[in-house]
């Protein structure tokens, strides 16, 4: 769980932004039907919120429990069908929803996304912005510390616990490293941290909040109306894995099993020596 605690006894509140994405289901948006795979999405494409941006929700909650009078605004890039991915974050909590109106692809570019998200933010003196460790879909890892760089903030990625410290404008975060490690780092605030699975247990939306998410006026935005954020990559194509090895299903009595088991064994080239 996620480990949150207040310091000191001026608690005043923390202005957040949460920045989330849809994604469609993959059997609905990944065409095999011919030799290369088609990746698409359009209009009639059911989206959700991503898995991984549930805990960014949910930590921005939790956050707020210490500090009630804070404010939430979920963000979010995508085609009409992510607005449900917006209310879910607010029947979760969030306070507001910002729904940046694109194509399925422009939201899939971590530039242009990043882009587009920092003109909004741009001004509005968030104390934190929260982002998900990576997205479902593109598994990019980038949004964030682009966001981040384009506003001039300080940020580091994969927290897994932090503690605010509003009297110091501070946050001190534990990271997640490779081989078992982790990392301790105070980060002056405003800042951004990317959020790793399994900080904390995602709540169900309460009836209440899923009421409220309905009948609000969600911020409609289309990238239209803004500054065109010119991306350096695009996409070639799509390709299957290439298949590298063939397993092999051994099969007949224990006996049968042993001896072909054996004779693969040798044709690989293996030895053995056996022991009196």
């Amino acid at each position: 769980m996620s480990y949150l605690k207040s310091i000191g006894y001026n608690v005043t509140y923390m202005k957040i932004l949460v920045c989330i994405k849809a994604v469609p289901d993959p059997e609905q948006v990944i065409n095999s039907g011919g030799d290369t795979p088609e990746v698409y999405a359009d209009e009639s494409t059911e989206m959700r919120l991503s898995r991984f941006d549930e805990f960014v929700v949910e930590e921005s909650v939790l956050i707020k429990e210490c500090y009630p009078e804070s404010t939430i605004d979920a963000i979010s890039v995508g085609p009409e069908a992510a607005l449900k991915a917006v209310k879910r974050a607010m029947g979760m909590g969030a306070d507001s929803g910002i729904h940046i109106v694109s194509d399925y692809q422009t939201a899939c570019d971590a530039v242009s996304v990043s882009g587009y998200i920092a003109q909004i933010a741009a001004g509005k003196n968030y104390d934190l912005i929260l982002c998900g460790i990576m997205s479902e879909d593109m598994m990019q890892f980038q949004v964030g510390p682009m966001l981040a760089q384009r506003m001039g903030l300080p940020w580091t990625t994969a927290v897994i616990h932090e503690t605010v410290n509003l009297n110091e404008k501070m946050i001190s975060v534990e990271r997640e490293l490779e081989g078992g490690l982790s990392e301790m780092l105070d980060i002056r605030l405003p800042a951004l941290l990317t959020v790793q699975s399994g900080i904390n247990e995602p709540r169900y939306p309460s009836l209440s909040k899923i009421l409220r998410a309905t009948d609000s006026v969600i911020n409609t935005i289309s990238v239209k109306t803004l500054k065109p954020v010119k991306s350096p990559s695009r996409t070639i194509g799509y390709s299957f894995p290439e298949k590298k090895r063939a397993g092999l299903i051994l099969e007949g009595t224990s006996m049968e099993k042993a001896e072909t088991l054996l004779r693969v064994l040798r044709e690989k080239g293996f030895r053995y020596k056996a022991e009196v």
